[in-house]
Order: structure tokens, then sequence, then C-alpha cells
């Protein structure tokens, strides 16, 4: 039976090796979850799967786990990024973490004409990415980039990317994610005013680029991240 306490690592994973606990992961390991030397938990750190932890030593201030034994290997999400402007703060971290949830390989904040929000902390929204992964017993962290312009992500594009940007459409999204197929692929978000004039037009004369429809309701910009991913995953991803 699987460990129901899973732990994020930035130490490589192998049978026998020594994890050492920062003050913050004893806090949580041995002051909230109340385990104990010899118990044991699941340990990801986003590249080695998954592995059973014993705890060997335990303080309030550190300790130590071992690496017994691989539970899961890597599980990689689908090829798919998530672009988005950054809203309000609990729901830029609402996107970050159902991004992970859903399996978004690499989450993007996007500047674009009609962004309105506050300063974007990496770290903190890296934060969140791990801790969702944790909760839903992912083995792979998305990386969160640094807030770029839109006009320079497009700028930069691979063209072998599909990009699916969620706009008033006349075409439904299964219909274009059909027509448009597998392969790499991101989804971008607009902000809480909409995508503005000369963003909607460059987006349309994009070779690369494919408007879609989220229905006939205006959707928040977090509700629209979950809706594009949750179409996409059941059109082309892992589901």
């Amino acid at each position: 039976m699987a460990s129901k306490v899973r732990l994020y690592v930035d130490q490589p994973l192998g049978e026998g090796q020594m994890v050492p606990l920062s003050r913050e992961q004893a806090h949580y390991l041995f002051g909230v979850m109340r385990l104990q030397v010899g118990a044991v938990l699941s340990l990801f750190n986003g590249r080695d799967g998954e592995w059973d932890g014993e705890v060997i030593e335990a303080g309030k201030r550190g300790g130590v786990l071992t690496c017994r034994a691989q539970t899961r290997t890597l599980q990689l999400p689908p090829d798919l990024w998530l672009l988005f402007a950054p809203i309000k703060k609990a729901r830029t971290d609402f996107i970050v973490e159902k991004a992970t949830e859903m399996g978004a390989a690499r989450i993007v904040p996007v500047v674009t004409d009609f962004t309105n929000s506050e300063r974007v902390r990496v770290d903190r929204l890296q934060a969140h990415a791990v801790e969702a992964a944790e909760q839903c017993g992912g083995t792979f962290v998305p990386e969160v980039a640094e807030p770029l312009k839109l006009e320079r992500v497009l700028a930069d594009w691979p063209e072998e990317r599909h990009l699916m940007f969620c706009d008033e459409a006349l075409v439904g999204a299964g219909q274009v994610l059909g027509a448009a197929g597998k392969g790499p692929w991101a989804i971008l978000i607009g902000p809480e005013g909409g995508f503005s004039d000369a963003e909607r037009a460059k987006l349309r004369g994009l070779p690369f680029a494919h408007a879609v429809s989220l229905g006939p309701r205006i959707l928040r910009a977090d509700t629209a991240a979950v809706a594009a991913m949750t179409i996409w995953q059941q059109a082309l991803g892992d589901w």
C-alpha cells in the first residue's frame, strides 16, 4: 500500500541514497504529519520516479531519510505548455496548481496588452507546482518560467509546436484539435480583459496558431485554463 505522505526533494534518488531534510521539510514530516524513525513515505524529485523513503533520523531542525525501493518509474506528462496572463494572486496560484494536476509539462506567465496583475513571484508559483504534484500523486513537476511579453514569446516560437489560443471563434475546440493532430502543443489563455485587437490579429495570422471557442459564455481566466486543458487532454492527451 502506497504511503499517504509524499515529499518532493532536490536530491538524486536511488537504492540506499541518503536524503538530508531541510528545517521546513523536517517540520512538515515530524511536526505536522507526526512521522517517527522507521516510518516510510514516498519521495520523488521529478527525475528518478517515486521511491519509498524510510526515516532514520528525526529532529525539530532536520532529519535524514534513506531510499529503500522504487515504487514507480518517472511518468512524464504530454508535451503540453500552458501560457497564461497572470491575474489576481489567489487565482494565479489556482491556475498553476490545476495545470500541474492536469498534466502541463511547462507553465509560462505571459504579459499581454491588457494584463493587469501584481508582480509575479516565480519561486512562489514553483512551490505551488511542487505542492500540487505532491497532492495529485505525480512524479514530474513542471517548470514555471519567468514572465515574458507575449510579443517576444511569439517571435521566438518553435514552429513545430501548435498553439491553441482561447478566444471567440466560429469553430469548436474539438474540431480544431482533431484537424491539427498530435505533436507538441501549447495553450494560451488571455487576461481578464481579453486579447487586444492587435494581439488577436497577430495570433490569427500565425500558421501554428489555432483559435478555439470555449462555449457561449465568457469564462474567467482560471476557469478557461481548466476548461482548455480538459478539452485538449480528452482530444490529444493521456487521459
